[in-house]
């Protein structure tokens, strides 16, 4: 194996480990919002910190977390899905956490911070070869030739 394929490799598997770790931390923090704390508890807690429009923004960023996550994980419609979620991030970041300085111990935005640079790194990267999306643009390549 060449330097150049043992590097495609190596970058590909950390693609994945980071898709699986972010990805699963999203989905199970949309799961909590959905079917631990309710959509109507959520929508509470957030109409409580403050953020408007809570009604609406409190069950989007569920849903966002819970397939977002899911699909971040699986490498599926992997940039748009990276955006959403950073986008999340940084609303978190700004709108609730940032206040409370850097220690999520204290409510800080570490935490959130380390999920939005993940999201932002896939979304700059790509999902890496071992990923649907690469298997879909495979596919797409074969059947175009």
């Amino acid at each position: 194996m060449t330097t150049a394929a043992l590097s495609i490799t190596r970058s590909a598997w950390g693609l994945l480990v980071l898709r699986i770790v972010a990805g699963g931390v999203f989905a199970a923090h949309g799961f909590q919002k959905v079917f631990e704390f309710t959509l109507a508890g959520t929508t509470e807690a957030f109409s409580g910190m403050g953020l408007p429009a809570a009604a609406v923004v409190a069950p989007a960023i569920a849903v966002i977390e819970l397939v977002g996550g899911v699909l971040l994980a699986a490498g599926a419609l992997t940039r748009v899905v990276a955006v959403l979620l950073a986008l999340d991030m940084v609303g978190a970041l700004v709108m609730v956490h940032a206040s409370a300085g850097l220690w999520v111990d204290n409510g800080g935005f570490e935490f959130v911070a380390v999920l939005g640079a993940a999201a932002i790194a896939l979304a700059l990267t790509g999902p890496g070869r071992l990923s649907i999306d690469a298997l879909f643009a495979k596919r797409a390549a074969s059947s175009e030739g």
